[in-house]
């Protein structure tokens, strides 16, 4: 069930999220606060995947998660500035060498250190709305590098971008991913650089830990956001933290290519899912779909400043 300005509509085709908007009512439109449509998953059709992302009317935050694709962030929302923005980043993965075996598409990175001078240029675009993503991953670990030195590395390269963030006056996109047997340890030592950073203009994206860690994030004003993962089944301790969110701290996201939203789960991720994941939000928090459209919507254009 979703719901189009307090109505409900049952769908034929639950697999074409664009149904819900050909009905002759006003909404607001959604956002999709973190996808990678500049990754090379779209490299053959990307085209295509931009017309239906604007045909569903949905508007995108595009990240960079190393130098090349922000700047193929930055040049995608210059292209189509009515729908697209633009955040830049070193996500911590690339800043080694090693195979991500992610399953939906496994790749491998190339080192790179996070260079503020060449960062802060690519910001000079208007597009651009936030610095990210970047943050700690203790989840991926490549081959022949002390743990020590593998979290010194991130932490301080996630420090740089912390740095210019707020010289730019941006917020970031945090990305944050504990290890299989201590998932909170990410976290907490995020939340300790971001404390000794005095900052706290950011957003938790793909959020996946437990609600006394939301609590501290929300706590120190951070916003957090939620992808097509809320809608899987088994994801009961998930959905608590959703529950007990505070609508005005509340994002959502697709994370595309990645976690395609249980109803399309097994396909390529697109923008045009996100409204999946507003309607789990609306089914957890037992609210309609266009209470989650407008409050979410109106959070990120405040948190990004958009136009």
């Amino acid at each position: 069930m979703l719901w189009v300005s307090g109505r409900d509509v049952r769908v034929k085709n639950l697999f074409d999220i664009n149904y819900y908007y050909f009905f002759d009512f006003d909404f607001t439109m959604l956002i999709d606060t973190h996808c990678h449509l500049n990754f090379a998953a779209y490299k053959d059709d990307i085209d295509e995947v931009v017309q239906r992302t604007i045909d569903a009317e949905v508007r995108v935050i595009n990240v960079g998660s190393q130098y090349s694709t922000s700047q193929r962030a930055v040049e995608m929302a210059e292209k189509y500035p009515d729908n697209f923005y633009a955040a830049i980043g070193l996500h911590p993965i690339h800043m080694f060498d090693m195979h991500v075996d992610e399953s939906e598409l496994p790749f491998k990175t190339r080192k790179e250190e996070f260079s503020p001078e060449a960062y802060e240029k690519l910001a000079q675009s208007k597009k651009v709305v936030a610095i990210g993503e970047m943050g700690i991953d203790y989840y991926h670990v490549p081959e022949n590098v002390p743990k020590r030195e593998f979290a010194r590395i991130q932490q301080w390269g996630f420090l740089k971008g912390v740095a210019l963030a707020k010289k730019l006056k941006l917020p970031m996109i945090l990305h944050c991913r504990g290890s299989k047997e201590d998932m909170a340890k990410a976290y907490n030592d995020m939340l300790r650089l971001l404390k000794e950073s005095d900052y706290n203009n950011g957003v938790v994206h793909c959020y996946t830990a437990d609600r006394e860690i939301a609590r501290k994030f929300i706590k120190a004003g951070f916003m957090i956001s939620f992808t097509g993962i809320i809608t899987y089944p088994k994801t009961d301790e998930l959905a608590k933290v959703v529950k007990e969110m505070p609508m005005d701290r509340l994002m959502i996201e697709t994370d595309a290519p990645y976690l395609a939203p249980q109803l399309v789960r097994g396909k390529r991720n697109e923008p045009r899912y996100v409204g999946y994941i507003a309607d789990r939000v609306a089914e957890i928090k037992g609210i309609t779909y266009n209470e989650v459209e407008e409050t979410t919507t109106n959070n990120a254009m405040k948190f990004f400043n958009l136009n």
